[in-house]
Protein backbone atom coordinates (compact mmCIF):
# COMPACT_ATOMS: atom_id res chain seq x y z
CA UNK A 1 0.00 0.00 0.00
CA UNK A 2 2.99 2.18 -0.14
CA UNK A 3 3.46 5.27 -2.16
CA UNK A 4 -0.13 6.86 -2.67
CA UNK A 5 1.08 9.97 -4.33
CA UNK A 6 -1.52 12.38 -2.11
CA UNK A 7 -0.26 16.37 -1.32
CA UNK A 8 -0.66 17.15 1.80
CA UNK A 9 -3.24 20.34 2.19
CA UNK A 10 -3.85 23.06 4.36
CA UNK A 11 -6.97 24.18 4.73
CA UNK A 12 -8.84 23.91 7.73
CA UNK A 13 -12.07 22.73 6.77
CA UNK A 14 -12.23 19.17 5.68
CA UNK A 15 -14.67 18.82 2.86
CA UNK A 16 -12.93 16.88 0.85
CA UNK A 17 -11.33 13.62 0.66
CA UNK A 18 -7.39 14.99 0.31
CA UNK A 19 -8.12 17.34 3.08
CA UNK A 20 -9.49 14.47 5.22
CA UNK A 21 -6.65 12.36 4.59
CA UNK A 22 -4.51 14.92 5.64
CA UNK A 23 -5.99 15.48 8.67
CA UNK A 24 -6.36 11.46 9.19
CA UNK A 25 -2.37 11.33 8.79
CA UNK A 26 -1.79 13.90 11.76
CA UNK A 27 -4.20 12.18 13.69
CA UNK A 28 -2.24 8.93 13.22
CA UNK A 29 0.84 10.83 13.79
CA UNK A 30 0.30 12.01 17.07
CA UNK A 31 -1.59 8.32 18.28
CA UNK A 32 2.03 6.52 18.09
CA UNK A 33 0.25 4.18 16.02
CA UNK A 34 2.29 1.05 14.59
CA UNK A 35 1.86 0.59 10.76
CA UNK A 36 2.62 -2.92 9.35
CA UNK A 37 -1.00 -3.81 8.08
CA UNK A 38 -1.10 -2.81 4.10
CA UNK A 39 0.57 0.76 5.01
CA UNK A 40 4.26 1.52 6.66
CA UNK A 41 3.57 4.96 7.65
CA UNK A 42 0.92 7.52 8.40
CA UNK A 43 -0.02 9.30 5.24
CA UNK A 44 -0.27 5.82 3.40
CA UNK A 45 -2.69 4.68 5.78
CA UNK A 46 -4.59 7.39 6.02
CA UNK A 47 -5.08 7.22 2.22
CA UNK A 48 -6.19 3.85 2.67
CA UNK A 49 -8.50 4.32 5.38
CA UNK A 50 -10.35 7.70 3.49
CA UNK A 51 -9.60 5.53 0.03
CA UNK A 52 -11.42 2.78 1.15
CA UNK A 53 -13.87 4.13 3.54
CA UNK A 54 -15.43 6.41 0.15
CA UNK A 55 -14.94 3.48 -1.99
CA UNK A 56 -12.70 5.40 -4.31
CA UNK A 57 -9.60 3.40 -5.81
CA UNK A 58 -5.94 4.34 -4.85
CA UNK A 59 -5.30 5.43 -7.79
CA UNK A 60 -7.93 8.16 -7.75
CA UNK A 61 -7.31 11.33 -9.90
CA UNK A 62 -5.72 14.26 -8.26
CA UNK A 63 -9.13 16.17 -9.26
CA UNK A 64 -11.42 13.98 -7.19
CA UNK A 65 -9.52 14.08 -4.25
CA UNK A 66 -10.71 17.91 -4.34
CA UNK A 67 -14.51 17.00 -4.82
CA UNK A 68 -16.63 18.04 -1.90
CA UNK A 69 -17.83 14.67 0.06
CA UNK A 70 -21.34 14.76 2.01
CA UNK A 71 -20.88 15.19 5.86
CA UNK A 72 -22.15 11.62 6.49
CA UNK A 73 -19.29 10.67 4.62
CA UNK A 74 -17.18 12.65 6.39
CA UNK A 75 -18.50 11.63 9.97
CA UNK A 76 -17.66 8.08 8.84
CA UNK A 77 -13.99 8.91 8.59
CA UNK A 78 -13.69 10.89 11.47
CA UNK A 79 -15.51 7.65 13.49
CA UNK A 80 -13.27 4.86 11.74
CA UNK A 81 -10.25 7.57 12.81
CA UNK A 82 -11.56 7.30 16.09
CA UNK A 83 -11.54 3.52 16.43
CA UNK A 84 -8.06 3.01 14.90
CA UNK A 85 -6.98 4.88 17.61
CA UNK A 86 -8.56 4.15 20.75
CA UNK A 87 -8.69 0.08 19.31
CA UNK A 88 -5.23 -0.07 17.58
CA UNK A 89 -7.49 -2.14 15.10
CA UNK A 90 -5.97 -2.52 11.72
CA UNK A 91 -7.27 -0.35 9.04
CA UNK A 92 -8.07 -3.39 6.90
CA UNK A 93 -10.66 -5.09 9.78
CA UNK A 94 -12.12 -1.38 10.31
CA UNK A 95 -12.84 -1.96 6.20
CA UNK A 96 -12.80 -5.22 6.01
CA UNK A 97 -10.94 -5.20 2.99
CA UNK A 98 -6.95 -6.02 2.04
CA UNK A 99 -5.25 -5.66 -0.99
CA UNK A 100 -2.71 -9.11 -2.00
CA UNK A 101 -1.42 -9.17 -5.12
CA UNK A 102 -3.34 -6.51 -6.60
CA UNK A 103 -6.44 -8.03 -5.87
CA UNK A 104 -9.40 -6.89 -3.16
CA UNK A 105 -10.20 -9.42 -0.26
CA UNK A 106 -12.76 -9.23 2.58
CA UNK A 107 -11.03 -10.17 5.75
CA UNK A 108 -11.91 -9.64 9.69
CA UNK A 109 -10.08 -10.89 12.67
CA UNK A 110 -11.06 -14.52 12.01
CA UNK A 111 -7.40 -14.00 9.56
CA UNK A 112 -4.57 -12.79 9.73
CA UNK A 113 -4.64 -9.00 7.23
CA UNK A 114 -2.71 -9.98 4.06
CA UNK A 115 1.17 -9.05 3.55
CA UNK A 116 3.17 -11.73 2.42
CA UNK A 117 5.44 -10.76 -0.05
CA UNK A 118 4.82 -13.96 -1.57
CA UNK A 119 2.54 -11.74 -3.80
CA UNK A 120 5.01 -10.91 -6.01
CA UNK A 121 6.02 -14.46 -6.72
CA UNK A 122 2.78 -14.62 -7.71
CA UNK A 123 2.05 -12.49 -9.95
CA UNK A 124 5.45 -13.29 -11.48
CA UNK A 125 3.91 -16.83 -11.75
CA UNK A 126 7.16 -18.15 -9.70
CA UNK A 127 9.72 -17.99 -12.50
CA UNK A 128 11.75 -19.04 -12.79
CA UNK A 129 11.20 -21.64 -10.15
CA UNK A 130 8.94 -23.80 -12.53
CA UNK A 131 7.14 -23.68 -15.72
CA UNK A 132 4.06 -21.76 -15.83
CA UNK A 133 2.38 -24.48 -18.37
CA UNK A 134 3.83 -27.34 -16.00
CA UNK A 135 1.62 -26.23 -13.12
CA UNK A 136 -1.81 -28.09 -13.09
CA UNK A 137 -1.97 -28.83 -9.41
CA UNK A 138 -1.24 -25.66 -6.46
CA UNK A 139 -1.35 -26.49 -2.82
CA UNK A 140 -2.10 -23.23 -0.21
CA UNK A 141 -0.78 -25.00 2.78
CA UNK A 142 -2.30 -22.55 5.67
CA UNK A 143 -4.63 -20.35 3.45
CA UNK A 144 -6.37 -17.73 5.95
CA UNK A 145 -7.92 -15.42 4.36
CA UNK A 146 -7.77 -17.81 0.95
CA UNK A 147 -5.47 -14.81 -0.93
CA UNK A 148 -2.44 -16.93 -2.00
CA UNK A 149 -5.23 -19.32 -3.10
CA UNK A 150 -7.20 -17.01 -5.01
CA UNK A 151 -3.82 -15.08 -6.73
CA UNK A 152 -2.81 -18.61 -7.52
CA UNK A 153 -5.83 -19.53 -9.00
CA UNK A 154 -6.00 -16.31 -11.64
CA UNK A 155 -2.02 -16.35 -12.19
CA UNK A 156 -2.49 -20.18 -13.01
CA UNK A 157 -6.21 -20.21 -14.91
CA UNK A 158 -5.70 -24.15 -15.89
CA UNK A 159 -4.45 -24.83 -12.76
CA UNK A 160 -6.99 -26.44 -9.88
CA UNK A 161 -5.88 -25.32 -6.01
CA UNK A 162 -6.56 -26.67 -2.34
CA UNK A 163 -6.58 -24.68 0.00
CA UNK A 164 -6.34 -25.63 3.56
CA UNK A 165 -6.71 -24.12 7.21
CA UNK A 166 -6.86 -25.76 10.49
CA UNK A 167 -9.14 -23.37 11.70
CA UNK A 168 -13.07 -23.66 10.50
CA UNK A 169 -13.58 -19.71 11.05
CA UNK A 170 -10.41 -18.86 8.90
CA UNK A 171 -12.18 -20.88 5.70
CA UNK A 172 -15.66 -19.48 6.36
CA UNK A 173 -13.60 -15.87 5.01
CA UNK A 174 -11.65 -18.04 2.34
CA UNK A 175 -14.70 -19.24 0.97
CA UNK A 176 -16.37 -15.49 0.95
CA UNK A 177 -13.09 -14.52 -0.95
CA UNK A 178 -13.39 -17.57 -3.65
CA UNK A 179 -17.25 -16.35 -4.38
CA UNK A 180 -15.87 -12.98 -4.21
CA UNK A 181 -13.81 -13.91 -7.22
CA UNK A 182 -15.92 -16.60 -8.62
CA UNK A 183 -13.29 -19.67 -7.75
CA UNK A 184 -15.52 -21.99 -6.07
CA UNK A 185 -15.20 -24.54 -9.06
CA UNK A 186 -11.33 -24.63 -8.58
CA UNK A 187 -10.54 -23.60 -5.56
CA UNK A 188 -11.03 -26.37 -3.17
CA UNK A 189 -11.28 -25.62 0.36
CA UNK A 190 -10.24 -28.29 2.96
CA UNK A 191 -10.24 -28.02 6.75
CA UNK A 192 -6.98 -29.76 7.87
CA UNK A 193 -3.93 -29.83 9.78
CA UNK A 194 -1.65 -29.06 7.33
CA UNK A 195 -0.88 -32.32 4.83
CA UNK A 196 -3.43 -34.49 7.14
CA UNK A 197 -6.25 -34.28 5.30
CA UNK A 198 -4.59 -34.47 1.73
CA UNK A 199 -4.11 -38.50 1.39
CA UNK A 200 -1.34 -38.70 -1.04
CA UNK A 201 -2.26 -35.72 -2.99
CA UNK A 202 1.02 -34.43 -5.19
CA UNK A 203 1.36 -30.79 -6.00
CA UNK A 204 3.28 -28.62 -8.70
CA UNK A 205 3.26 -25.76 -6.40
CA UNK A 206 3.24 -26.39 -2.62
CA UNK A 207 2.90 -22.20 -1.02
CA UNK A 208 2.75 -21.52 2.83
CA UNK A 209 2.83 -18.68 5.06
CA UNK A 210 3.05 -20.34 8.02
CA UNK A 211 2.88 -19.64 11.82
CA UNK A 212 6.19 -18.50 12.67
CA UNK A 213 6.77 -15.68 15.43
CA UNK A 214 8.48 -16.88 18.33
CA UNK A 215 7.39 -17.04 21.64
CA UNK A 216 9.79 -13.84 22.61
CA UNK A 217 7.98 -12.29 20.00
CA UNK A 218 4.75 -12.82 20.65
CA UNK A 219 5.27 -11.17 23.96
CA UNK A 220 6.30 -8.27 22.49
CA UNK A 221 3.74 -7.32 19.42
CA UNK A 222 2.58 -4.02 18.90
CA UNK A 223 -1.51 -3.75 20.01
CA UNK A 224 -2.55 -4.03 16.61
CA UNK A 225 -1.09 -7.54 15.87
CA UNK A 226 -2.88 -8.33 18.53
CA UNK A 227 -6.14 -8.15 16.94
CA UNK A 228 -5.15 -10.59 14.63
CA UNK A 229 -5.45 -14.49 15.05
CA UNK A 230 -2.30 -15.80 17.74
CA UNK A 231 -3.26 -19.81 15.87
CA UNK A 232 -1.95 -17.75 12.41
CA UNK A 233 1.16 -16.39 14.22
CA UNK A 234 2.64 -18.34 16.95
CA UNK A 235 5.05 -20.71 16.43
CA UNK A 236 7.27 -22.11 19.74
CA UNK A 237 10.00 -20.92 20.97
CA UNK A 238 12.53 -21.12 17.70
CA UNK A 239 9.29 -20.06 15.47
CA UNK A 240 9.82 -23.50 13.65
CA UNK A 241 7.33 -25.64 15.40
CA UNK A 242 4.79 -25.52 12.23
CA UNK A 243 7.89 -25.45 9.47
CA UNK A 244 9.59 -28.48 11.19
CA UNK A 245 6.27 -30.19 10.14
CA UNK A 246 6.24 -28.89 6.62
CA UNK A 247 9.64 -29.67 5.72
CA UNK A 248 9.48 -33.13 6.89
CA UNK A 249 6.53 -34.21 4.69
CA UNK A 250 6.60 -32.05 1.59
CA UNK A 251 8.77 -34.15 -0.56
CA UNK A 252 5.66 -36.87 -0.47
CA UNK A 253 2.99 -34.45 -1.64
CA UNK A 254 5.47 -32.69 -4.65
CA UNK A 255 5.00 -33.67 -8.24
CA UNK A 256 8.55 -34.91 -9.76
CA UNK A 257 9.29 -31.12 -10.89
CA UNK A 258 7.11 -29.46 -7.89
CA UNK A 259 8.44 -26.68 -5.72
CA UNK A 260 7.99 -25.65 -2.26
CA UNK A 261 7.58 -22.34 -1.16
CA UNK A 262 7.19 -21.37 2.51
CA UNK A 263 7.85 -17.90 4.28
CA UNK A 264 9.98 -17.87 7.56
CA UNK A 265 9.86 -13.98 8.13
CA UNK A 266 13.14 -13.92 10.75
CA UNK A 267 13.47 -16.84 11.31
CA UNK A 268 16.27 -17.64 8.27
CA UNK A 269 18.48 -17.73 10.83
CA UNK A 270 17.06 -20.31 13.20
CA UNK A 271 16.15 -22.62 9.58
CA UNK A 272 19.31 -22.80 8.67
CA UNK A 273 20.93 -23.21 12.13
CA UNK A 274 18.71 -26.53 12.64
CA UNK A 275 19.01 -27.32 8.83
CA UNK A 276 22.47 -27.15 7.88
CA UNK A 277 22.34 -29.59 4.74
CA UNK A 278 19.04 -28.36 3.22
CA UNK A 279 19.87 -26.34 0.71
CA UNK A 280 17.34 -23.21 0.78
CA UNK A 281 17.27 -20.47 -2.00
CA UNK A 282 16.42 -17.27 -0.11
CA UNK A 283 14.42 -14.98 -2.27
CA UNK A 284 14.83 -11.28 -3.00
CA UNK A 285 11.94 -9.10 -3.15
CA UNK A 286 11.83 -5.97 -5.48
CA UNK A 287 9.08 -4.40 -3.51
CA UNK A 288 10.22 -5.70 -0.17
CA UNK A 289 10.13 -8.64 1.94
CA UNK A 290 12.99 -11.24 3.50
CA UNK A 291 12.25 -14.57 4.96
CA UNK A 292 10.79 -16.67 2.13
CA UNK A 293 12.95 -19.66 0.56
CA UNK A 294 11.95 -21.70 -2.19
CA UNK A 295 13.47 -25.79 -2.89
CA UNK A 296 12.46 -28.66 -4.59
CA UNK A 297 11.23 -32.26 -4.99
CA UNK A 298 14.76 -33.13 -5.75
CA UNK A 299 16.23 -32.29 -2.61
CA UNK A 300 15.31 -34.71 0.55
CA UNK A 301 13.67 -32.54 2.65
CA UNK A 302 13.67 -35.47 5.59
CA UNK A 303 17.55 -35.93 5.16
CA UNK A 304 19.16 -33.46 7.05
CA UNK A 305 19.67 -34.63 10.99
CA UNK A 306 17.30 -31.89 12.84
CA UNK A 307 18.63 -32.87 16.89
Amino acid sequence: MNGFCVQRSTCAIMTTPRQLIDWTEQQFLRSDLFFGHGADNALDEAAYLVLGALDLPFDVSPDKLKVKITETEQQRIKRLVDERISSRKPTAYLLNEAWFAGLPFYVDERVLVPRSPIAELIRDRFSPWIKAPDVTRILDLGTGSGCIAVACALAFPAAIVDATDISPDALEVARINCERHDLGQRVNLVESDLFSALNDSRYDIIVCNPPYVTDGEMAALPAEYRHEPSLALAAGTTGLDVVDTILLNAHEHLTPHGILVVEVGNGRAALEAKYPRTPFTWLDFEHGGEGVFVTTREVDLSADDAD
